[in-house]
Order: C-alpha cells, then structure tokens, then sequence
C-alpha cells in the first residue's frame, strides 16, 4: 500500500538506463508490462480510489478496477491496474552483455583470486592487470570476500516456477505471487522466501507455497513445466551496500541489492560512479560506512 523506497529516483533512471542497452546490444530484454492487483477487501478498494488520485500515486496507477476485469483471476472487487512497471528478462539481459563486453575484449571470466591482488602507490595489481581501483560486486558470495566479510548480510532463497495456464492476459497479475505473461500460454511465478535452507537447488515446499498462492490468485487451473532456485544478496537493513574499505581507498563493494537489483542498480550505479569520480558525496542510506564498527 505503499511505494517502494526511493521509487521516483529508480523507475526513470531504469528505464533510460536499460532503454539504452536495449539499443547498443539490438536486443529487447525490458518489457514495459502493467501489473494488475487484484482487491482483498471493499476497505482496500476505497482506498486505492483515494490514493489514485493524488500527486504522490497518480503517476504510477492507471486505472482502479471497481469489478473483476479477468475471468481467469479471482478478483470479484476488482483491483487497481499499476503503471511504470514490467519486468526485465535477466537471461537475455546477461547474455547480451556478455557479448558485448567480449566484443571489446574487456571480459575475464574466471574465479577471482584474492592472493593474487596486491597494492601499490597508484592503486592495485591483479596479475597483469593494473587499476586505480577494484571494486567487488560478489553478489551472494560476499561472505568470501575477505575485504568485506564483516557485513552484516542476510541472503535469502527464493524460488521460481515456469507454469502453463489458459489465462488471457497481457498484464503482470500480482497477490501473494507474481504471475508474469511470457506469451503462448506460460507464465513465470514466483517467489518465496527463505532464510535458512541457503542451498541453490529447488524444493518441493517451495513448488507447494508457490502453487497454493497461486491457487488462490487464480481460477484456471495450470501446470507446473519447470523450477529454479536461486539466492538473493539481501542485507540486514535491506539497503544496498556502496563504499570503500575503511583501511583500503583502493577497494570498493557494490553489493546487497537484495530482491530489487533490477530497479536498483540503475540508479546507484551511477550514483556510485559519480562518487568514485569525485563528483558527489555518497548517499549515506547506503554507504558501508555506516557498519564500520563491525570491521
């Protein structure tokens, strides 16, 4: 019921910032889809009714659905259709990148060995490589890095289904579950949450959570084809993790973007860019330095 933290910063950078990619690779792995919320109760209905109409949320809902506007959903008090929204396809969006970044020869792809990075008066070395500064983006695998293993983080599973469902839609349908419309039929679903089994192989009581939700959001009946796993870089605070060591100027981190490293990295990319340069300050909502106690 509320928008998501710093929403009027991200979903502009984001869209320019993936728009862009889109042109230099010739690929289309953004889609600019609405994601239609269907209504719980009559309280959550009138509520919407007002929200919509004020400056804070009028960019960002389209339309407040009094009725149910999809037989396949089960949205008897309707729901409110949101706009600035949609879904980036991350397998296409990685693969285009990586040939692009192969294509300028500028693509190592091996395990990083920490013994082999050593520090010299202009900034590093990494075997062949000189920089002025390495800057770590370990994704889940922060806690191995022994520069930044201090941080307080907070890795969480999750998991995703690949379903078959005769559901007419061309929008995102999103209560207690995502469903998104992939076309001819298939549907990518998800997620759960989970804190403790940290492994990257799927569960049959995540296929259960996730299909009894999705039992509930809709009518149709549907069939599961296919399951992933996967671990999302959360933090303990569930802000990003930007900044230097506190002992080495020369070794950044930009990590811990958790469940929104979509929307996220746009905008504090650049913003942490601008930071290395010497442009800006560092936003200190999510700079590291407010966990250096730990280190």
């Amino acid at each position: 019921m509320v928008k998501t933290w710093r929403a009027d910063q991200l979903f502009p950078a984001l869209h320019d910032y993936y728009l862009g990619l889109e042109t230099l690779t010739d690929q289309k792995f953004l889609h600019q889809t609405r994601i239609y919320r269907p209504f719980l109760s009559l309280e959550e209905q009138n509520e919407w009714m007002g929200k919509s109409s004020t400056p804070e949320f009028s960019d960002y809902v389209h339309k407040v659905h009094l009725s149910s506007c999809n037989p396949g959903v089960n949205d008897p008090l309707g729901g409110v259709e949101l706009s600035q929204s949609g879904y980036l396809d991350t397998d296409l969006f990685f693969t285009a990148m990586r040939h692009f970044f192969e294509s300028k020869e500028v693509l190592v792809q091996e395990k990083f060995d920490f013994d082999q990075l050593t520090f010299n008066n202009k900034g590093i070395n990494y075997r062949d490589l000189s920089a002025a500064k390495v800057i770590f983006c370990d994704g889940t695998y922060l806690s191995e890095n022994p520069f930044f293993s201090w941080l307080p983080f907070k890795p969480v599973k999750g998991e995703i289904l690949s379903v078959k469902a005769e559901l007419a839609t061309d929008k995102i349908i999103n209560r207690g579950v995502f469903c998104v419309p992939l076309g001819g039929g298939m549907f990518r679903v998800g997620s759960n949450y989970d804190n403790n089994d940290l492994s990257w192989k799927p569960t049959d009581h995540g296929r259960l959570q996730i299909e009894t939700k999705l039992r509930s959001l809709l009518k149709v009946p549907f069939n599961t084809i296919h399951q992933n796993a996967g671990i999302r870089p959360a933090t303990k605070d569930r802000k990003p993790y930007l900044g230097l060591h506190p002992r080495h100027e020369t070794i950044g981190l930009f990590n811990g973007l958790g469940t929104k490293g979509v929307s996220l990295s746009p905008y504090f990319g650049s913003h942490f860019a601008a930071f290395l340069e010497g442009e800006i300050e560092l936003d200190n909502e999510v700079n590291i330095s407010r966990y250096f106690s730990l280190s």
